[in-house]
């Protein structure tokens, strides 16, 4: 992380993804493997994007896709790829302000939904509470957040939406080298542990796959008091929620 930048691990509610697709090698190019999920997508906004009203979505311990391995062709799959496409999480931001003639110096709970996929249309999306009407595309890095601060008894709900710049979205993906993906686009790369996921076509039970995705200081923005802590209110933009890395493992 750059040494004017900053980041927090936050608290996942619930993720989408847009695509699934298991990948036999190093050099598979992406779409050149087994695509098991693909989310519905959308031109009702101009291009083709995803439709965030058909989304399903998944919180931590929570099924995401299944299908029966009768569907899968056999074979031995080195690689997992995973389009990322929502996620929902809480944070934390820090005030240091005067009210009339209080001083605040805390920091608060707020919520994030952020949109990390290529593209996606959006009508609404309900962030926590707090229900944001769009009824257009929005390409990666556009987020809601959404938040209540208590002051003197009294409860003052207040929400912002933003846009992080062009490019700055971290994407993991190890075979940049021999399978690149497209800018813009989310499709997080990883290795199956312990091994290969081999699919023979004669199964007689399930095969679960456990995906964990690394959220360390996955929430970053520009530092402008160098405190370690999210101000927004003194200008330190969000830059990056990307998340870190994945590790599928085969239970």
């Amino acid at each position: 992380m750059p040494t004017s930048h900053a980041g927090q691990s936050p608290t996942f509610n619930k993720m989408s993804a847009h695509y699934v697709e298991l990948a036999p090698a190093a050099t598979t190019a992406l779409g050149g493997g087994a695509v098991l999920y693909r989310a519905t997508e959308t031109t009702a906004g101009g291009t083709n994007a995803i439709d965030f009203d058909k989304s399903s979505f998944a919180g931590n311990n929570e099924i995401f896709f299944s299908t029966p391995l009768k569907n899968i062709t056999p074979g031995d799959y080195e690689w997992l790829r995973i389009s990322l496409a929502y996620q929902n999480y809480d944070v934390k931001y820090y005030i240091d302000t005067v009210i009339s003639g209080i001083t605040i110096q805390q920091e608060f709970p707020g919520t994030v939904a952020s949109f990390i996929g290529f593209n996606t249309y959006i009508k609404n999306y309900t962030i926590k509470n707090q229900n944001v009407a769009v009824n257009a595309n929005k390409k990666q890095g556009y987020w809601g957040f959404e938040t209540t601060v208590n002051f003197g008894g009294v409860n003052y709900p207040y929400s912002a939406t933003g846009q992080v710049p062009d490019g700055a979205t971290t994407v993991v993906n190890p075979l940049f080298a021999t399978s690149p993906i497209p800018s813009g686009s989310c499709v997080v790369t990883a290795a199956f542990t312990p091994g290969k996921l081999k699919i023979t076509g004669n199964e007689t039970g399930d095969i679960v796959v456990e995906v964990s995705l690394s959220v360390n200081n996955s929430f970053e923005w520009i530092e402008v008091v160098n405190d370690g802590k999210w101000a927004p209110s003194k200008g330190e933009s969000v830059v990056d929620m990307g998340i870190r890395g994945m590790i599928p493992k085969i239970q």
